[in-house]
C-alpha cells in the first residue's frame, strides 16, 4: 500500500507539474493532463462570453424599461389631453399634446439609431423631469410657485449633462482610456448642458416673437434661467471629472 500510494501521488504531482506549463512530449496525449490543465488555466472565451451576455442583458432590460415608460408616460398624457379637450381648456392640452410628444421621443430615437444605449438611471430621470415640468408645471399650474421654474432649470442642467457622459462615451473610443484629461471631460458635459439651456432660450424667444406668446418674462428672467442650467451641469460636471480623476 506505501508503495501504491507514492506512487499514485508522484504521479498526480507530475501531471500538475506539467499542466502548468511544462513541456512534455507525451502531455498532449494524456488525457488526465487535459482534464488538470481545464480545471488550473482559466478559459478565456467562456469568461469573454459571460462578460458579454451580461452586457447584451442589461442593454435588453434597459430597452425594456425605455418602451416600457414611455407608452406610460404616452398613454398618461394623452387621456389628459382627452379629458382637457372636453373641457375645451386649450393650453393644458397643448401641454398634454407636447407630453405625447416627449414621451415618444426616446422610442423614436430607439427606433432611427438602433445601437443607442441608454442607462437606466437616465431613463428615469427624464420621465421624472417630464413629469415636473409638464405635468406638476404647466398641467397643475406649479409654475407659480416662484421658485419651481428655476428648480426645473438647475434640474434640466443635471439632466443634459448626465445624458452628455454616454454620449461622450459614444463618441470617443475606447482606445483612449485614460489619455483622455478629466478636464476634457467636465467641458465636454458643462458646455453640453449650457447649450441645451441656451437653445432652450432660444426657443422660448421665437415663440413670443412669431405666436405672441409670454414665455419669457424678460431680461432677469432668461439670465437667471440660464444660470441655473450653467449651475446644474456644473455640478454634474464636476462629477464627471472626478470620476474619470479616480
Amino acid at each position: 500500500m506505501g508503495r501504491s500510494s507514492n506512487s499514485w501521488q508522484n504521479g498526480l504531482s507530475h501531471h500538475i507539474y506539467y499542466a502548468k506549463g511544462a513541456s512534455h512530449k507525451d502531455n498532449m496525449h494524456d488525457p488526465l493532463f487535459g482534464v488538470i490543465r481545464g480545471l488550473m488555466v482559466p478559459n478565456y472565451t467562456t469568461v469573454q462570453k459571460k462578460k458579454e451576455y451580461k452586457w447584451e442583458r442589461g442593454e435588453q432590460m434597459n430597452r425594456i424599461l425605455v418602451i416600457l415608460l414611455s407608452f406610460l408616460y404616452v398613454l398618461f398624457m394623452a387621456s389628459l389631453a382627452g379629458f382637457y379637450y372636453k373641457n375645451d381648456e386649450t393650453e393644458k392640452v397643448l401641454a398634454a399634446v407636447a407630453g405625447v410628444l416627449c414621451g415618444a421621443m426616446p422610442l423614436l430615437l430607439l427606433a432611427l439609431f438602433l445601437r443607442l444605449q441608454f442607462t437606466a438611471p437616465l431613463i428615469v430621470f427624464y420621465f421624472i423631469f417630464l413629469f415636473c415640468s409638464q405635468y406638476l408645471g404647466s398641467i397643475l399650474d406649479w409654475y407659480a410657485i416662484s421658485w419651481w421654474d428655476l428648480f426645473l432649470h438647475f434640474m434640466s442642467g443635471v439632466l443634459l449633462a448626465y445624458a452628455a457622459i454616454p454620449l461622450y462615451e459614444r463618441m470617443v473610443h475606447r482606445s483612449a482610456g485614460k489619455k483622455v484629461s478629466s478636464w476634457f471631460i467636465f467641458l465636454f458635459t458643462l458646455s453640453f448642458a449650457v447649450l441645451g439651456g441656451v437653445l432652450w432660450e432660444i426657443y422660448e424667444f421665437s415663440m413670443d416673437q412669431f405666436f405672441n406668446m409670454a414665455l419669457q418674462g424678460g431680461n432677469k428672467d432668461t439670465m437667471t434661467d440660464l444660470i441655473a442650467d450653467t449651475v446644474g451641469g456644473f455640478v454634474m460636471a464636476t462629477w464627471a471629472g472626478l470620476r474619470t480623476r479616480s
